[in-house]
């Protein structure tokens, strides 16, 4: 009897804690998009709200994106891509999705399929200034804004940006914290970008999945790790080309990630190995003296790359790099 009494009060509390979850007043604003250039789909968001990135954006390879907030029903993203992958649209997605939905007069959410089509529903209720607007391949949305002009800044800020998707997005973000943001300020963000096209392997579907929990000032620290983002796509291009025997567009890529990232000196240490085991001891040397500056440690990780056969057991090259 004792236990079946704490099995009910057990199931309570978790069925308050899921109404809970289905109710919670997420203030955002944020953006869907296709680019129809490349076919990528993407979302970006920014919260006063912990963890945002865990509730708010959605997406799949080949089938399309979704933000669900306002108070928050995180269904419509997992089921919204589920029907768009059935060859349902947006609009046919989110018609239905609303339609099935009692509290849909809060909801505030937006899709997009991997053709472009946008739909979008913000709520009756949805917490003042709350608001939307559709443009070609893209949607934005915001609730509980400072000003009602926060959508609209949005908006030109993508449609009058260059760059990739997520450029353009990461542009959107920042005019609307320009445009006053969040009412109740600022704590988490994040940005998703999927390829149009689904890859064999899933886990080469998504070119940026990042996410900032708690910070000050999460739009710079969202900006500044999809720098590093580009910075660690280049390394592992540049990784994929020297298992192919390919050095000079390995060299390429390894330099195109020293650039985004040259506060990390293990990017260049990867340049000046590739050069080193190619014959080009001559121009490693330097970088491989101001890599060691930066970072001692990476001497002895020369050494341990001989074993692993990325380096050639050649005791002099070795003598040399390591005198730097």
């Amino acid at each position: 009897m004792k236990f079946s009494i704490q099995c009910i009060l057990i199931a309570l509390i978790l069925l308050v804690f899921s109404i809970a979850q289905d109710h919670r007043p997420i203030s955002t604003y944020s953006i869907v998009a296709y680019d129809e250039t490349t076919g990528e789909l993407g979302v970006a968001v920014q919260s006063h709200w912990f963890s945002v990135g865990a509730l708010v954006p959605w997406a799949k390879s080949g089938v399309g994106a979704v933000a669900t907030q306002s108070f928050v029903r995180v269904e419509y993203g997992p089921e919204g891509l589920e029907l768009m992958s059935k060859g349902h649209s947006a609009k046919e997605t989110l018609d239905f999705l609303v339609s099935q939905d009692e509290g849909r007069d809060v909801r505030q959410v937006a899709m997009v399929d991997v053709n472009g089509s946008v739909a979008i529903h913000t709520g009756k209720n949805c917490i003042a200034e709350a608001g939307h607007y559709q443009g070609k391949n893209f949607a934005v949305q915001a609730n509980i804004m400072e000003n009602p002009t926060v959508w609209g800044a949005m908006a030109k800020a993508f449609e009058t940006s260059s760059g990739d998707l997520a450029d353009r997005m990461m542009a959107a973000l920042e005019a609307a914290q320009a445009e006053g943001g969040d009412l109740r300020g600022r704590q988490s963000a994040a940005l998703l970008v999927v390829k149009g096209t689904p890859e064999e392997n899933p886990w080469d579907n998504k070119l940026f999945d990042l996410r900032i929990e708690d910070h000050p000032e999460p739009l710079k620290e969202l900006k500044r790790l999809i720098r590093i983002n580009r910075a660690y796509i280049h390394a592992n291009n540049g990784d994929l080309y020297l298992e192919e025997g390919m050095t000079k567009e390995a060299l390429d890529e390894y330099s195109k990630a020293a650039n985004y990232y040259p506060e990390n000196p293990e990017l260049p240490f990867w340049t000046a190995v590739t050069l080193a085991g190619s014959g080009k001891l001559d121009t490693a040397l330097p970088i491989f003296a101001d890599v060691f500056a930066k970072d001692p440690k990476l001497r002895i990780l020369v050494k341990r790359l001989v074993p692993a056969g990325i380096l050639p057991d050649d005791k002099d090259l070795i003598d040399k790099i390591l005198k730097q």
